[in-house]
C-alpha cells in the first residue's frame, strides 16, 4: 500500500470564549518541509506541535495553520490611548483634518493596540492536541486515497512494460536470425573463401555482443520486486525510486545491445511508460 503526499486536513475545536481551526495541506517534497502559522500565545508549544505532525506525516511540504477566533466578550488586545493621542498631535501639526479623521488616521499607526499575552491552560492544549490528530488523521485519508490512484496507475505502467519485455523476448529469435544472415551476405558478398569453422568461431563471438539474456531475467526481477514493495504495508516511495531507475539501466541496454529496428521501437515504448512511473513516484510518501 502506497500513499501520496499530497493532502489536506481540517479540524475545528469550540471553546467557551473561542474557535480554534487547524489546517493541514502537503504536496511533495524530498523531505519534511514544515510550515507553520501559529498565534503568539501557542509559540511555546510549536516545537511539541511540530514533532506531533513530523511524527504523523514523515515527508511532504506541509504547511499547519493554527487561527484563532475570539467568540466571547473577553480579549487580550486593547487599544493603547497614550499611543493613539501621541499620533493625534503630531497629524494635527502637519494636517488640518477633524478629530474623527485624525482618529481614523492614528488607530492604523503601529503600536496603538497592545495585547497581554495569555497563559495557555494546559486543558485547553490537551483538546488542541485532540484536534490536530483529528486533522491529521483527515489529511492521512485522503493521502491513501490518492496512493489508491497513484497504485492503479503505477501498476497499469509495469504491467505494460511487461508486456512489452514479453515481445521482446518473442522477436529475439528472429533478431538474432537476422543478425546471422546479415553477416553471411556480408561474406558472401566479399566473394571470398572463408574457414566456416573460423567464421562460425567469428559468428558466435560477435552475437554474444548482443545476447541480451541478464537484462531479460534481471528487468523481469525489477518489475517483480516493484509489485512487491507496492504491495508491502509501509508506503516507500524512495525504494520505489531506486527500484525504477535500475529498470530503467536494464531498459537502456537493452536498446543499446538490440541492434534491431522493431525491438528498438519496443525499448522506447518501455522508457516512455518508466518515464511516467517516475513522475508519478514523486508524489509518493
Amino acid at each position: 500500500m502506497i500513499q501520496s503526499m499530497t493532502g489536506f486536513g481540517k479540524s475545528l475545536l469550540q471553546l467557551p470564549s473561542k474557535k480554534i481551526t487547524i489546517e493541514i495541506k502537503s504536496l511533495n517534497s524530498k523531505s519534511l518541509d514544515l510550515n507553520a502559522r501559529i498565534p503568539g500565545q501557542y509559540r511555546e508549544k510549536e516545537l511539541l506541535l511540530r514533532n506531533i505532525i513530523a511524527k504523523s506525516l514523515v515527508r511532504g511540504k506541509v504547511d499547519f495553520s493554527l487561527y484563532v477566533e475570539v467568540t466571547g466578550e473577553e480579549t487580550t488586545s486593547s487599544i493603547n490611548p497614550i499611543v493613539v493621542k501621541k499620533y493625534m498631535e503630531q497629524l494635527r501639526q502637519i494636517a488640518n483634518i477633524d478629530d474623527d479623521e485624525l482618529l481614523k488616521m492614528a488607530i492604523r499607526m503601529p503600536d496603538t493596540m497592545k495585547s497581554e499575552r495569555e497563559e495557555i491552560e494546559e486543558t485547553e492544549f490537551i483538546e488542541i492536541e485532540k484536534t490536530l490528530q483529528q486533522a491529521l488523521t483527515e489529511i492521512n485519508s485522503f493521502r491513501t486515497d490518492e496512493g489508491n490512484a497513484l497504485e492503479k496507475d503505477l501498476m497499469f505502467r509495469v504491467s505494460n512494460i511487461a508486456q512489452l519485455l514479453q515481445d521482446i523476448i518473442a522477436m529475439d529469435p528472429d533478431r538474432i536470425e537476422g543478425v546471422r544472415e546479415r553477416l553471411r551476405k556480408g561474406v558472401a558478398d566479399l566473394q571470398e573463401k572463408v574457414d566456416e569453422n573460423r567464421f562460425e568461431q567469428e559468428l558466435v563471438y560477435y552475437i554474444e555482443k548482443f545476447d541480451i539474456t541478464e537484462e531479460k531475467v534481471r528487468l523481469e526481477n525489477h518489475l517483480s520486486y516493484f509489485l512487491e514493495t507496492i504491495n508491502s504495508p509501509d508506503s516507500n516511495g524512495r525504494k520505489l525510486g531506486f527500484i525504477s531507475q535500475e529498470m530503467g539501466r536494464e531498459i537502456n541496454t537493452i536498446g543499446s545491445k538490440s541492434n534491431y529496428a522493431p525491438m528498438q521501437q519496443l525499448v522506447v515504448q518501455m522508457k516512455d511508460e518508466l518515464e511516467k512511473i517516475k513522475e508519478q513516484l514523486l508524489n509518493v510518501l
